[in-house]
């Protein structure tokens, strides 16, 4: 292979390091490409969307979106597998992995953006990852710049000031189920990584950028601290475990946070977007939460309904599902 993949990124956007540790577990030759001032014009030539990462291929293809970047690249480099061979594991960890893509992103960006402390910190770290080299009055003045802008866009992953108590529980909660899961197994589903892994981890790893999440991991979950270290450069140490296992720790994830917290949410807000609307309320875990609809979480939804379908006769999986309250919304065609 004379031209390794190239992936435009940025260490502080979760789903570019996503794939990169994809690319690192898979030892796929490759090209970490900063997108900053000095790559900038080269990233708008191939982006369709103006989001990392991108992925360049050996032939010229332009790829987008960690999700589908990923899945094409295993049809390529089938092994080390991320996928379990048994088809209700697999799905329980597309189904994570879907779960960390788009409700584990309410943690980061909202812990990123809510308080003067992590405000500071990102925006002068996202100045000096874009245009590195910057003298400190041009940082200060970009730096301030962003944190204005971004602040104001908090509203983007439904954070506002009815939500904020339950993003920062879910997070709180979910590290503290993750910390007891990780007790005795390097991965979330065993002794290598799935693609579970991936999509939880590289949200988990860029809130371990900024300083509140970054001080609630390191005095809550040190297990969780090292698996976010671990996935950075990940390995292949073995099998996947089977569901009985992995049931004890894992259920709760699937039960008190896709099943009563994530799914039902999207399912609100795919169904406020189908019906034209600007605003969608529901309650979850006997929370109200409110807040403007998220069109590319539709699609999400979409994709995963679309996955089950293909293994909806596997009764073993149906069980878990029905058990942890995800079932009746994977089921649900509008």
């Amino acid at each position: 292979m004379s031209t390794p993949y190239r992936i435009f990124g940025a260490e502080n956007s979760p789903f570019s390091v996503k794939v990169r540790s994809y690319f690192r577990y898979k030892g796929i030759p490759h090209e970490w490409v900063v997108r900053d001032a000095s790559t900038q014009a080269e990233f708008n030539q191939h982006a369709k969307l103006p989001l990392v990462p991108l992925v360049l291929t050996p032939d010229g293809d332009a790829i987008q979106d960690s999700t589908p970047i990923i899945e094409k690249l295993e049809a390529v480099f089938p092994e080390p597998a991320i996928h379990p061979a048994d088809r209700a594991l697999a799905f329980l960890s597309a189904l994570l992995e879907e779960f960390g893509d788009e409700w584990g992103n309410k943690w980061m960006f909202h812990y990123r953006w809510a308080r003067d402390v992590d405000q500071i910190a990102c925006s002068r770290r996202l100045v000096g990852e874009m245009m590195p080299g910057i003298g400190e009055e041009q940082l200060n003045q970009m730096a301030e710049g962003i944190r204005a802008r971004m602040t104001q866009r908090v509203y983007f992953v439904g954070s506002n000031e009815q939500t904020a108590p339950q993003i920062e529980k879910s997070f709180c909660d979910s590290i503290a189920i993750l910390e007891a899961h990780l007790a005795g197994r390097p991965y979330l589903f065993g002794a290598r990584p799935a693609f579970a892994d991936f999509g939880i981890w590289g949200q988990l790893y860029n809130a371990a950028l900024d300083p509140t999440p970054a001080t609630i991991l390191q005095e809550r979950a040190p297990r969780v601290c090292e698996y976010i270290g671990r996935m950075g450069d990940p390995k292949n140490e073995g099998d996947f475990e089977s569901w009985d296992t992995l049931e004890p720790t894992l259920r709760p994830l699937l039960e008190q946070q896709v099943g009563a917290l994530f799914l039902p949410w999207s399912d609100a807000n795919a169904r406020c977007l189908a019906e034209g609307g600007e605003s969608f309320s529901i309650e979850l875990a006997g929370k109200k939460w409110s807040q403007q609809p998220q069109k590319y979480h539709a699609r999400s939804l979409a994709a995963i309904r679309k996955k089950y379908a293909l293994v909806a006769d596997d009764a073993a999986l149906r069980k878990v599902l029905s058990s942890t309250g995800c079932l009746s919304i994977l089921e649900a065609t509008d």
